[in-house]
């Protein structure tokens, strides 16, 4: 069979141009450090490495909402330590306020200090971050959460769906609350633990108790019950009886003694004074009493700009910060617990992070696994077709020799 040579042209360009074409290639992955530059190259991989930038992006998104997530705890942090310490003095004013030698000028004096400190704690819990978004308003987060009216502080936030933490999803798989409401912080009773006895307000008596009810007996059947201890006076002759909310006599009258320790279900209470006619008592659990700070803080200055000069008002002066001090020891407690919760947040946010950096890493050797080039394997396979190119060129020069024209 005869070939022309027009055909013995063509297959030689088409060697060189294919041997050109693929050193060219070999060259390109070389200078660019990846074995798959485009889909052809290797579909199978090139389809695993798209989905592992996926991956990439999405995690990397994450640490970018976990950065925002830690920047609001953080503050928050800082909020809840001011309030601690705030909340710290102002048990120290109530122990120096419960001095008997103090005289009202004095109390008055200790009200001024008392004052600042409620002022501070409100304008704590009014904090906003850095984009003016109120910390305690939980997605009512634009409006203060906290208002002063009328000498007495109300929550703004009182919509149920408003009234909730913020969310942030810091993760695929953790949705993290980044804030706390204001009613958790301010009027929280997970600090408002054991149990409390409170004078009630139109005692004019002088009946005082110290300290909250002791636990005698935890297994009392009546333990825990809520109950009132109700005095009567009768000719000079105190006494008194066990009452529950309503009224009901719970535990018949006996004599009253002062210094004696009342007890009713498996709880004491020491008391002391004299009591007047229709003076009552009322105990339960410290949560089922005021657990509002600001509530606390405008009892306790009420009752410190009043004078305390008849025995009455020295014993409803002493009952007052007693209970004062109780309120705060509970309140104070929640802002700790609180502040711990939001130190765990921000433990876990350092966790994940580190989870989240070894997966980064993870996700940049598979993908490197997949695209990125072995460059002895290419450098080996560029000689190879430098050696194909100049063979190819090598034999179209011979074959152009062969020519009868040549021979002539």
């Amino acid at each position: 069979m005869r070939i022309s040579t027009q055909t013995l042209y063509a297959q030689s360009m088409r060697s060189m141009n294919q041997q050109q074409a693929e050193l060219s290639h070999v060259g390109q992955q070389i200078a660019s450090g990846q074995r798959v530059m485009r889909p052809s190259d290797d579909p199978q991989a090139a389809s695993r490495a798209v989905q592992v930038s996926q991956a990439q992006a999405i995690t990397s998104q994450y640490t970018d909402s976990r950065v925002s997530a830690r920047n609001a705890l953080s503050m928050e942090e800082s909020v809840l330590n001011s309030v601690g310490n705030a909340v710290s003095s102002a048990k120290t004013l109530m122990l120096e306020a419960a001095n008997g030698t103090l005289t009202n000028a004095d109390r008055a004096s200790i009200a001024s200090q008392l004052q600042g400190v409620y002022e501070t704690v409100l304008g704590q819990a009014n904090a906003t971050d850095g984009n003016g978004r109120y910390l305690f308003g939980g997605y009512q987060d634009k409006s203060v959460p906290f208002v002063m009216s009328g000498g007495a502080v109300t929550y703004t936030v009182i919509d149920p769906n408003q009234d909730t933490s913020r969310q942030q999803q810091i993760d695929a798989s953790r949705l993290m609350d980044v804030s706390d409401t204001g009613s958790t912080v301010f009027q929280g009773t997970r600090g408002a633990t054991g149990f409390m006895a409170v004078a009630e307000s139109g005692n004019t008596g002088s009946v005082t108790f110290k300290g909250r009810p002791n636990v005698v007996n935890s297994s009392d059947p009546n333990f825990g019950t809520p109950f009132k201890i109700a005095f009567s006076v009768t000719a000079g002759v105190a006494t008194y009886e066990i009452q529950d909310g309503s009224g009901s006599v719970l535990q018949a009258a006996q004599p009253y003694q002062s210094g004696q320790a009342i007890q009713y279900g498996g709880l004491s209470l020491s008391l002391s004074g004299t009591p007047a006619n229709g003076d009552a008592i009322a105990v339960d659990q410290a949560q089922n009493f005021n657990t509002d700070l600001f509530k606390t803080f405008e009892k306790a200055l009420a009752i410190l700009k009043q004078p305390a000069d008849t025995p009455a008002q020295q014993a409803a002066l002493q009952n007052t910060l007693g209970n004062a001090m109780t309120e705060f020891d509970g309140s104070l407690d929640n802002v700790l617990m609180v502040r711990a919760s939001v130190g765990s947040r921000l433990n876990e946010l350092d966790v994940i992070d580190k989870v989240a950096s070894n997966r980064q890493l993870n996700y940049a050797q598979t993908k490197s696994d997949l695209v990125d080039l072995d460059y002895n394997s290419a450098i080996s396979e560029y000689s190879l077709r430098n050696v194909g190119l100049q063979a190819a060129q090598k034999a179209f020069v011979s074959m152009k020799q062969m020519n009868l024209f040549d021979l002539l």
